[in-house]
Parts: C-alpha cells; structure tokens; sequence
C-alpha cells in the first residue's frame, strides 16, 4: 500500500478533490518542476488544431464489423493502437468510415487511451491514415503551424506530460479523461533546435513503424508465392460454408471433437499438400514445439530481474511487463533470436490473439516469457526462423492452428496435431530472401523504438536542465 502527506493548497489547486489518484501520479510535483522551467508555456488547447476541438474521442458510434478487406477499414480499440502489425485487427463497414468520419485517423496525431488504463500513447503513423479508432482512444492533433507534432507527442510520453495527464483522471471503478481535462496541461516550448530535433525523431520511428508492417506483408506474400499458392483472408474463410453435417471416417483417436477435423480445415491443409511442404514438427528443433514450464513469480527491481512479457503485451511496439527475479527462474523463461511466439492458450473470438504470432528479434531476445506460448524454433539447416514466422502469422496458418484446438472455455493447442500441420517448403534461395525481409522489419521495429525514446529523452533533458 501507498501512502502520502500533501499540502492543503494542493486540496485548493485541485478544486477540492479528496480522492488519492491526482496526488499519487506525480501531477503535482510535475507541475511544480515546469514552474521553475524559464521557458514560455502555453496551454494544449491552444497548439492544437481549430484549439481546444483539436482535442477529442470521434465519439461513440455502433460498430458493424465485416470481414473483407475492401469491404471495411481497420478499426482500432484502445489497446489495438500500441500494436506493431496492425494486419490482424478487426474492421468495420467502410460506409460507417463515411458517415463517421470523426473517428478516422490521420498521421502525426498523438493517441492516448482515456479509459481503464489512462495514458499509454502512440504516434499516428503514415499506414494508420484512414484507419479507424473507437471512443476509448483520445486524440491530440498538433496544428503544425503552431509546434511540430512529433515534439508535442514526445512532451507527452516524458515523464513531465505522462503524470499530467494521469492526474486529470476521474471515476471510481473506470478511470476516465475527457479532452477538456487536459486543455489547460502546459507545453514548453523548448526553441527550435530542440522541439525540430525532437520532431525529425518521432515522425522518422513512425515511417519506421510503417515500413515494418509493409515489409512483413511483403513476406508472407512472397512465402506463397514462392510455392505457387496464396493466403487466404478472413472473408475467403468464412465463404467456405460452416462446418456442420459432416462425416469422418475413421478419425484420429486422438481427438473426438468435431473441429479438428472441420471441412474447412481440410481445404487448408489439402491446398497447402499439393506444393512442397514439411511437417511444422520436422522443420522445428526436436521438443522445442512446445509450450513453456511453469515458474514461480517472485518481484525484484529491474536490476536484478528480467521484464515478463504475457500474450498480449507481446504484441505491443514496447511490451510491458513485470519485473521477475532472474534468481527464481534461470534462463529458462528466455527464448532465443528467431523463435516464433505463438500465442496458445485463449478463446475463439475472431478479435482474440488466441494462435497469433510474434517473432523475437533484438531487443525482444532481452524478454522473459510466460508458459503460455508455443515456442517454435526452426532447425536452420532445415528452414531459416523468418521463412517460418512469415508462414505462422499468415491468415492460412491462424485458421488451421484454430482448428487443432482442445479445450472447454480456455483452448489450447493439440500437440500432436500441431507437430503434424503441413508448411509451405520454399527453395533455399527464397527462403533466404523471406527470411532477409523479415529481419529487415523487425531491425527497422527497433530502430522506431529507439527514436521515439530518444525524442523523449531529449525533452526530458532541455527540461531538468532548464528547470536547474
């Protein structure tokens, strides 16, 4: 439990209010520390597009989700804008984007989630155009006349603008912030060596960010290619029909349920059949295709711990996660550089991360993670670890790894079917050139990280340093 003494004139400087949460984020101190800044401050409100209506949530609106792609835009919840592939989110009509246009996105915005967990944060980059976002999100667009937008976002991802924001939250079970709460939070303006500096930063990691999706698209296209099929999409699956009224004859005895042996299912598997092809459990490492042991979880100080990652921060630009005594667990909960992650336990909703894919690559390898993935580890000899992930984020691979299902509520994945499922087998040379895509995506995720934190720590410097 958290304790602390404050002043009665923090009470009056926060009109009164008496629950603990504008106290214990940090507002206060943060606010005291600008005041002490020499440069100029304005409010939010008044570098922003049209002022305080360059502030706001597109509102809330009914949803009518489709399947194909031309049919429909992605569409963003409030934790959906911290992802790096954004291929596998859910979309909705696009004559909804139309007529609601207050919720498309544009570049170079700054997005903040305003419910539940208040404060994460992403740069609109250049393939979110057009996208759209729900309500939960609340967006800041800079008016690039007034300040560069990259700057802005950097200011308040530091951790001067962070508690400020925090700090204007209200509700008793949901947190909330609604765009007028942080009109008035003060920007620096911190000349135009810096905030120009700043800004080259973050809008290069948002290309960066771009260029990643871009090229892990271009892989798994250039996987089927390579072999002469193509990927499915979500639309071509569900046309297929519904698997029901069907018979098996002579079925595995390893599993009775229905879905493991759906018509569906069997198409993906015949199709992948007639081009060259390897069991996913011969081109693995032998017992590596499996999930991880169990640990017990014993908190320490980052120093001494390494960063658990779960199945849905693995797939956020910059996992977070809880500090684990490296002491407790060894180097088991490590992975090495090119396993595919593969998220394995969860529920059928389409929108589920259930059977997704992660590749670990660079700053990921430093991550320790939880049993709840499938580790699969190529034999290099057999097929290099980036011509496989491109295959198991495919939606191909999404939809048979669903189908070998087990489980009642909470699914996993049959180990015996999952060793068996078929993969397209490129030549060599097209496995390398797959593979060369995949790690130039991932190198260029990185990168991205590495601007946008060198952004913010270039404004919290000019800030201490002019606060001193």
């Amino acid at each position: 439990m958290r304790a602390k003494t404050i002043a009665s004139a923090l009470l009056h400087q926060n009109g009164r209010r008496l629950d603990c949460g504008p106290y214990m984020s940090g507002g206060p101190e943060t606010k005291h520390a600008l005041g002490k800044l020499r440069a100029a401050k304005v409010p939010l409100s008044s570098v922003t597009q049209a002022g305080a209506a360059g502030i706001f949530n597109g509102g809330r609106h009914a949803r009518r989700y489709v399947t194909e792609a031309h049919d429909g835009v992605p569409f963003l919840g409030s934790t959906d804008i911290l992802m790096g592939d954004l291929s596998g989110v859910p979309r909705v009509a696009a004559s909804q984007a139309v007529r609601d246009r207050g919720q498309l996105l544009e570049p170079s915005w700054s997005l903040i989630t305003r419910s539940g967990t208040v404060g994460r944060m992403a740069f609109s980059r250049p393939d979110m155009r057009g996208m759209m976002a729900s309500e939960h999100v609340l967006r800041v667009a800079a008016d690039p006349k007034r300040i560069p937008p990259g700057y802005l976002h950097a200011y308040l991802r530091s951790k001067f603008g962070v508690p400020l924001i925090v700090s204007s939250t209200y509700g008793a079970i949901i947190q909330h912030i609604e765009p007028h709460h942080i009109a008035e939070l003060p920007v620096p303006r911190l000349g135009h060596t810096i905030e120009g500096r700043a800004n080259d930063l973050v809008v290069e990691s948002a290309k960066l960010l771009a260029k990643y999706q871009a090229d892990l698209n271009a892989a798994t296209k250039q996987l089927f290619s390579s072999v002469r099929l193509d990927d499915i999409t979500a639309a071509d699956w569900h046309l297929m029909g519904r698997d029901t009224a069907f018979v098996v004859d002579n079925p595995h005895t390893d599993s009775l349920r229905a879905l493991n042996f759906a018509p569906r299912y069997q198409r993906l598997l015949a199709e992948i059949r007639k081009r060259p092809w390897k069991t996913l459990g011969d081109i693995c490492l032998p017992g590596t295709l499996r999930s991880g042991g169990r640990f017990k979880r014993v908190d320490a100080d980052p120093e001494f711990s390494y960063r658990l990652v779960g199945q849905k921060e693995i797939f956020w630009v910059r996992p977070e996660g809880r500090w684990i005594a490296r002491a407790t667990v060894g180097n088991t909960v490590l992975v090495p550089r090119g396993t595919v992650m593969l998220a394995a336990q969860g529920t059928l909703g389409e929108s589920e991360l259930y059977c997704r894919a992660e590749f670990i690559y660079g700053r990921a390898e430093e991550n320790a993670y939880s049993q709840h993935f499938v580790r699969a580890i190529a034999d290099e000899s057999v097929m290099l670890r980036g011509c496989l992930f491109a295959f198991l984020r495919s939606e191909t691979a999404f939809r048979m790894l669903r189908s070998i299902s087990i489980g009642t509520k909470l699914q996993d994945l049959h180990p015996k079917f999952r060793a068996e499922l078929p993969v397209p087998y490129p030549a060599r040379e097209a496995q390398a050139a797959i593979h060369r895509i995949v790690v130039e995506a991932y190198s260029a995720r990185d990168k991205a990280v590495l601007r946008e934190e060198e952004a913010v720590s270039l404004v919290e410097e000019a800030i201490e340093k002019g606060a001193s």
